[in-house]
């Protein structure tokens, strides 16, 4: 058994793998995927008796956190034949891919789980359900808008994709914390995954400013539960150093990570509403108590609160601590509607 990460020239190796596991998906999609996302992003793989028996994606995507870009990767295409499971190659790949992105800077990752249950033992923890509007025309028209705005709507097109990014980006800066940002290139790779399943991105101006963005969907929406997007940190210092503060603070406490080693320290919190978290690495007899990677990520996120993440396992805090983690204002303003 051996687990790697492919160079870009054989990710088309792992197609084989993909159509078996994700039945589902159609070929025209797969297609999509495999000619337009696997171009930039990174496989990590497990190949025994000659094959890649298990993989897991990568793809990278452009956060903005609290108003600072980010370098983010999207856990995708997390799969093993069907024979090959039971032997722990999930939990081998995402600890491996883990300490990839620990080393390469990245302060948190995300995925969308086919069960949460399949993940929370490797720290992730659900913090976001994703929000889809759908068009229900794909020809150019007039439609209303949920508050009762007229809007016109068309097919997006290649001159559209600069003004769309710029509206986009200028909204949900407005509206989020934490949120893919867009592009023209962003949008073009959007619309081509619409359209390998038959969608077709449209454009809503209203007054011929834009108003929004979906996506005609023939048949409509699957009737489904609402995706829903889990968050592991990678980097305590790096996503500590991205909340604000409503206040001035300042507070002690130990963070305790079974995966990632270096997550496994003494941190010092300060700072105020101006100046933003300054952080320091202190004691643990300083400490005024212990914070599992997981509850830190749930916390931060908009989870749970103080007093809710206090009754997991493995969770300590003295009352001063506590106040003075009232004052770190959390990322939980989120917008990742991304699919893959």
């Amino acid at each position: 058994m051996e687990i790697r990460k492919l160079d870009g020239a054989e990710h088309g190796r792992t197609r084989v793998l993909y159509e078996e596991v994700f039945a589902e998906d159609s070929q025209g999609f797969v297609t999509y995927y495999y000619t337009e996302k696997t171009r930039d992003n990174q496989i990590y793989v497990i190949e025994e008796d000659g094959d890649i028996q298990a993989m897991l994606h990568l793809n990278p995507y452009e956060l903005m956190v609290n108003g600072s870009k980010k370098d983010v990767d999207y856990i995708v295409a997390v799969a093993t034949r069907e024979s090959y499971r039971k032997r722990g190659y999930m939990g081998k790949l995402l600890r491996r891919s883990l300490r990839d992105m620990y080393m390469s800077g990245r302060s948190f990752t995300f995925l969308m789980p086919a069960a949460e249950a399949i993940y929370t033992p490797y720290d992730f923890r659900t913090v976001y359900e994703q929000e889809r509007r759908t068009c229900p025309r794909k020809e150019p028209g007039t439609l209303e808008l949920e508050d009762g705005r007229l809007c016109n709507v068309s097919p997006v097109l290649d001159s559209d994709m600069e003004e769309l990014a710029d509206a986009a980006n200028k909204k949900l800066s407005l509206a989020y914390q934490v949120y893919a940002r867009r592009s023209g290139a962003y949008y073009r790779r959007l619309r081509e995954e619409y359209q390998s399943d038959g969608a077709r991105l449209m454009l809503y101006r209203e007054g011929g400013e834009i108003a929004d963005c979906r996506p005609y969907i023939p048949g409509g929406e699957p009737e489904e539960a609402a995706p829903k997007i889990m968050v592991r940190i990678i980097d305590v210092r790096r996503i500590l150093m991205s909340v604000r503060l409503k206040t001035l603070a300042a507070v002690c406490f130990q963070i305790t990570d079974p995966i990632i080693e270096e997550n496994n320290r003494c941190v010092v919190i300060t700072g105020t509403e101006f100046s933003g978290v300054m952080l320091m690495d202190s004691k643990q007899e300083n400490s005024e108590g212990t914070m599992t990677i997981s509850a830190l990520a749930e916390f931060l996120f908009g989870a749970k609160n103080v007093d809710e993440i206090c009754t997991e396992e493995g969770v300590w805090m003295t009352k001063r601590m506590k106040e003075e983690l009232r004052k770190v204002v959390p990322l939980s303003k989120i917008y990742l509607n991304e699919v893959v």
